[in-house]
């Protein structure tokens, strides 16, 4: 029980979802396995339709058997964009350029033993998505509800709630629990400016070093987390976790403040997505300074609430709907610079609907398509534009072909 536990707690670490590996070697102590997926698929949205990558990758897991019931492992995941991504400019001449084909995922290493638990040390997942990862499953329109994919939609490196940069992790499972904690060993430090002008970093530490309060300079270094998970029954598992980090500013007039960066929350899953039957989950999440609104303004505080509902039929078919929304309300910009309306609305909320034909485990054809409900009201009609632009409504019909 212990072992199949801690195998389940492990699986965080290479959480898909939908994870799937072929064994390449193995002999009586390394093995190497080989997974990932190419998505493909044509995308209408914001009046254009075009083909584009789905979140494409590729990885290499390696196993070593050591003395004494230890394993050491690690993997690597780069996303790849077969698709192609070529654009035209004009620099005295024509040219096209192309978009790296290749970028890195994940990158960790660890050691595991079933009685000792699992430690870990790269760029890996996060604790806090144990927490909301099982409302994650559509192809398409992630859930950028759940405080996982922050700043604007990346891939939550900075502040170790998604795909953590530096991140150092301990799991282990007792019983019908399992947990993990985390840390973040990196240093980061940039200089902001209180203009709503575009201006470089070299312009803003120059305001800083003359002494000027509109110019800081802002470290955020170290964060923690934290996750437990319950396997109540078969069917119904519970979750819960926390992460918190903090920017130490300093103004150019040497006054200093501190801002804590924290998420915490907890969801419910019934099921599991890829068997046939009913598969529900849902996540609640509070945070503050964690995030940023679409135009890369730090949101004061805000609530997530992210959801799903599928039923995978014997047949294939799986239709889903998911709804999620993130509310920071009005007031929510901390900083007065871009020349912000104390009055700017800012309130994430869609709709998800799709369906899966799951030809085999490793082949689906899928249709999914969003409808928004945001409002992003602001006096700053230009603002309130662009703040619009990336949650539009759309629908999209593609393909993943799992190794």
């Amino acid at each position: 029980m212990k072992t199949t536990l801690l195998a389940t707690a492990l699986s965080a670490l290479f959480i898909a979802p939908t994870v799937s590996a072929i064994e390449i070697y193995k002999d009586d102590k390394n093995a190497v396995e080989i997974g990932g997926f190419v998505d493909a698929r044509i995308i209408n949205t914001q009046g254009e339709t075009e083909v584009v990558n789905g979140a494409s990758r590729i990885n290499f897991g390696f196993d070593r058997q050591l003395t004494h019931g230890w394993n050491a492992f690690t993997k690597l995941e780069w996303g790849v964009n077969p698709v192609g991504n070529s654009d035209i400019v004009y620099n005295n001449r024509f040219e096209s350029v192309q978009d790296e084909f290749f970028y890195n995922r994940l990158g960790y290493v660890g050691l595991e033993h079933d009685d000792y638990g699992t430690l870990t040390i790269g760029k890996q997942w996060g604790a806090w998505y144990d927490v909301v990862y099982n409302t994650n499953y559509g192809f398409v329109w992630d859930g950028n509800a759940a405080g996982v994919y922050t700043y604007n939609k990346d891939d939550g490196a900075v502040n170790g709630v998604g795909r953590g940069d530096k991140t150092v992790q301990y799991r282990n499972a007792f019983g019908d629990f399992s947990f993990a904690v985390q840390t973040q060993l990196k240093n980061s430090s940039f200089y902001t400016c209180d203009t709503s002008e575009e201006i470089s970093q070299a312009d803003c530490e120059s305001l800083f070093q003359n002494g000027e309060k509109a110019a800081q300079q802002v470290d955020f270094n170290y964060t923690y987390g934290g996750s437990v998970t319950y396997s109540a029954t078969d069917m119904l598992t519970f979750t819960a976790g926390i992460n918190r980090g903090e920017f130490d500013v300093q103004f150019g007039n040497g006054e200093q403040t501190t801002a804590i960066d924290l998420i915490y929350g907890a969801g419910v899953t019934w099921g599991n997505f890829d068997n046939d039957g009913l598969y529900a989950a849902a996540n609640y999440n509070k945070q503050e300074n964690h995030d940023t609104d679409n135009i890369g303004r730090l949101i004061k505080d805000a609530y997530g609430v992210e959801s799903l509902l599928s039923y995978k039929f014997e047949n294939g078919l799986r239709p889903l709907i998911s709804y999620n929304i993130l509310n920071a309300g009005s007031n929510y910009v901390i900083q007065p610079n871009f020349n912000a309306d104390p009055n700017d609305v800012f309130k994430r909320q869609f709709v998800v609907m799709g369906l899966h034909y799951v030809w085999d485990a490793n082949t689906v054809l899928y249709v999914e398509g969003r409808k928004d409900f945001s409002d992003f009201t602001s006096a700053d009609q230009e603002q309130e534009a662009r703040m619009s632009l990336s949650e539009e409504d759309g629908i999209a019909i593609g393909i993943r072909y799992t190794l």
